[in-house]
C-alpha cells in the first residue's frame, strides 16, 4: 500500500509504524443482528456458513465473522435480519447509552448508507422518532431501502440539506453528524480514498464540516446532544474541530468512560478533550472518531408537534387491519402510510417541512384500481401477521424472488400471500395458480446470477 507522505507525517510517532503495519492487513468483517428476527444470530450464522470470530466488546448483538461471505445471496440480509457494518462505528452505542433514558426526537443527519440509523433504531427507546437524512438523492435511496428492510416504526427517510433542517422549525434531543472526510480510516478497505488523500482535500473536509455543524446546531434543543463522527484520524478534522464547536457554541465534551480492555485511543492533542479514536492495530475494526457533545441549557424552545390532519375516508378499512393497534394513516402519492399514533403529530409536521422519501410506514400501494400491501409493509415490525396467508419458501424460491423472478407456489391459497423464509417475512406475492406474480420492488432486485 502505497501511503501519502504528508499522511505518515501526520500520524503521532508513537503509534505510527504499528498503524502502518495493520493497514497492510486484511480488513475485519462484522455484521449486527436485528432482534426483529427470533435467533436471530444463529440463524445468520448458519444461512451465511459463517463462524462468529469474535464479539464487538462494544455493541451487543454484533459479532466478526471468519470470512467474508457473498452476503447479497443471503435472503436474510434483504430481510432485515441483520447489517453489515464496522465494528469501530458501532461505538456509537456507547455515546447513546450517556445521553438517552427515554423516549426522544432524534435526527441522523449524514445517514447513508445506514449503519448507523440501523443501529438508531434499533436502541432508541420506544416512543423515539428517528429522521434519518441524506442530503443526496442517489445516496438518499439506498438509506431507504436500508431503513425499510430493518423494519422499525417512528422511522423517517428525507432527502434534505442541513441548512434546511437547520432553518425549519423541527428541534430534535439528539443529532448525529458522521461528517463527510478525508477518508484515513478507510485507506485499509478503499483505495480511492488514498488516492483522493491531500492536505488540501483534509482543509476542505474541516471547512465543510464546521458549515454543517453551524447549519445544524439551531435544530439542536437546549440541553440537547450532538454525537460527532469520522472515519479519519488527523487532529484537524477531529480534535481541532470538537474543540471549535466547544469555543463557538459553548457546548460540554462528554466522558463516556469506555473500559480500558477495548484499547481505546484517547486525545492525539495536549488538549485532554474526552475524544475516541479507532486505529486498527489497537482494535479491531477500521479508523474511526467520536465526540459526544452537549449544547448548553437555555430559553426552553417546544418540540415538534403541528397537529395531525389528513383524510383517510378514501382508505379501505381492510388496510387498516393489517397493522396492529395504534396507528394513524394518510394517503401520499397512490400510496397509504401509517404513523405511531404517539408520534403522528411530530411526523406529520416533519413531512410538511421536509421531503421525506419515507413519511412513515407504507402500507399500500395503488395497483390499477385495488390496494395492494407495500413491501414495507412486509419488512416492519408493525404487520399484522395473521392478515394475511403465509407461504414458507425454500432458499432458492427466496432468491428466485429477489431476482424478481415468478416463483411457482405449489398448494398455496390464490390471491395475495405473504412468502416467509426461515419463517421472517420476505415480500408478497399474487398466487394465481400455475405461478405467482412477484411483487418485489424491481429496484431492490438481485442482480447477481442465482443459477
Amino acid at each position: 500500500m502505497q501511503l501519502p507522505q504528508e499522511f505518515i507525517n501526520m500520524l503521532p510517532g508513537s503509534e505510527r509504524d504499528a498503524l502502518l503495519a495493520a493497514l497492510e492487513t486484511d480488513p475485519e468483517v462484522s455484521i449486527r443482528f436485528n432482534s426483529k428476527a427470533p435467533d436471530a444470530e444463529s440463524l445468520v450464522l448458519e444461512s451465511l456458513e459463517c463462524k462468529a470470530d469474535g464479539r464487538v466488546l462494544w455493541m451487543d448483538d454484533a459479532v466478526y465473522l471468519d470470512h467474508r461471505p457473498q452476503f447479497t445471496m443471503d435472503p436474510l440480509l434483504h430481510q432485515g435480519c441483520y447489517y453489515v457494518q464496522e465494528a469501530s462505528s458501532m461505538f456509537l452505542a456507547q455515546a447513546l447509552r450517556r445521553c438517552v433514558s427515554g423516549p426522544v426526537r432524534a435526527l441522523d443527519l449524514c445517514a447513508a448508507p445506514g449503519g448507523k440509523s440501523t443501529l438508531l433504531a434499533q436502541m432508541l427507546p420506544e416512543g423515539s422518532l428517528l429522521i434519518s437524512n441524506e442530503i443526496q438523492r442517489s445516496r438518499a435511496q439506498i438509506l431507504a431501502e436500508n431503513m425499510v428492510k430493518w423494519g422499525r416504526p417512528g422511522v423517517m427517510v428525507t432527502c434534505n440539506s442541513p441548512k434546511q433542517i437547520g432553518e425549519s422549525s423541527l428541534m430534535f434531543d439528539l443529532i448525529t453528524v458522521d461528517a463527510p472526510c478525508s477518508g484515513e480510516g478507510m485507506f485499509r478497505k478503499d483505495e480511492g480514498a488514498i488516492r483522493d488523500w491531500s492536505l488540501k482535500n483534509v482543509e476542505m473536509c474541516v471547512a465543510r464540516q464546521r458549515e454543517i455543524i453551524e447549519a445544524i446546531w439551531p435544530a439542536l434543543k437546549a440541553g440537547g446532544y450532538l454525537i460527532y463522527s469520522t472515519c479519519t484520524f488527523n487532529r484537524q478534522e477531529d480534535e481541532d474541530n470538537v474543540r471549535w464547536i466547544i469555543d463557538k457554541y459553548g457546548a460540554q465534551a462528554i466522558d463516556l468512560n469506555p473500559d480500558p480492555k477495548w484499547n481505546i485511543m484517547d486525545s492525539l492533542t495536549d488538549d485532554n478533550l474526552p475524544v475516541y479514536h479507532f486505529m486498527q492495530h489497537r482494535t479491531r475494526g477500521e479508523g474511526f472518531f467520536l465526540c459526544l457533545l452537549r449544547k448548553p441549557e437555555g430559553a426552553q424552545v417546544a418540540l415538534m408537534g403541528r397537529p395531525f390532519k389528513a383524510d383517510s375516508s378514501k382508505i379501505p378499512a381492510e388496510c387498516k387491519t393489517w397493522l396492529g393497534e395504534g396507528y394513524e394513516f394518510f394517503i401520499k402519492n397512490e400510496s397509504v402510510f401509517a404513523l405511531p399514533s404517539d408520534l403522528k403529530d411530530d411526523m406529520w409536521q416533519a413531512g410538511q417541512e421536509l421531503y421525506a422519501l419515507v413519511p412513515g410506514i407504507e402500507v399500500a400501494v395503488m395497483k390499477g384500481r385495488d390496494w395492494v400491501p407495500a413491501h414495507a409493509l412486509a419488512m416492519s415490525t408493525a404487520l399484522n401477521g395473521d392478515a394475511f396467508n403465509r407461504v414458507e419458501v425454500t432458499r432458492q424460491q427466496a432468491l428466485a424472488y429477489l431476482h424478481c423472478d415468478a416463483v411457482r407456489l405449489d398448494d398455496a391459497p390464490r390471491g395475495i400471500v405473504l412468502l416467509t423464509y426461515k419463517n421472517i417475512p420476505l415480500g408478497f406475492a399474487k398466487n394465481i395458480g400455475n405461478r405467482a406474480n412477484n411483487m418485489y420492488p424491481q429496484e431492490w432486485r438481485i442482480r447477481n446470477s442465482i443459477s
